[in-house]
């Protein structure tokens, strides 16, 4: 589900103010997310038991500071198109597309799943984005920021894959 911008300020950015609405639109969507994502890693870092606790506890850590840092990126870009960043956690979790962490998802492989799902959903949401923003919107600036995410969450993705294939 996409965020509503809430407000817009005055900018010298010469796009288009109609432009910069969805372009904000579409970047608190992806923030929600982002941010939905960061707190899920974490759940599964906290949560991860068995034998390959901690390979998964420190990996689920080092993707989960990776994401965070595409958070505070996204919000940033919102807010110098003229928008505001709505990201608060009640924001991200009324607004995250992704589905929620299963509180039974313990066992390393389980969280593997779990985590790998999460991963793929939001790099398509990112993929999608990154179309968006440069062939619909013309802003090849937040199509940049999307593309150095989406490089990002398909190497992590290919980092827990890597648990459960063979």
């Amino acid at each position: 589900m996409a965020t509503k911008t809430a407000r817009m300020f005055d900018t010298r950015n010469d796009l288009d103010e109609a432009t910069r609405e969805k372009l904000v639109t579409l970047l608190n969507a992806r923030l929600a997310d982002t941010f939905d994502l960061y707190s899920q890693l974490k759940q599964a870092h906290w949560s991860v038991r068995g034998s390959d606790f901690i390979q998964l506890h420190e990996l689920y850590d080092t993707v989960a500071e990776s994401v965070l840092e595409f958070v505070d990126e996204i919000a940033e870009r919102a807010t110098a198109l003229g928008g505001l960043a709505t990201g608060t956690v009640r924001m991200a979790a009324e607004a995250s597309s992704l589905d929620e962490y299963p509180l039974d998802a313990i066992a390393g492989e389980e969280t593997v799943q779990v985590v790998a799902d999460r991963l793929a959903t939001y790099g398509a949401a990112v993929r999608e984005a990154i179309d968006v923003t440069d062939s619909e919107l013309g802003d090849i600036d937040t199509s940049d920021l999307f593309t150095e995410i989406s490089r990002s969450i398909d190497k992590h993705l290919w980092f827990v894959e890597a648990h459960v294939q063979a």
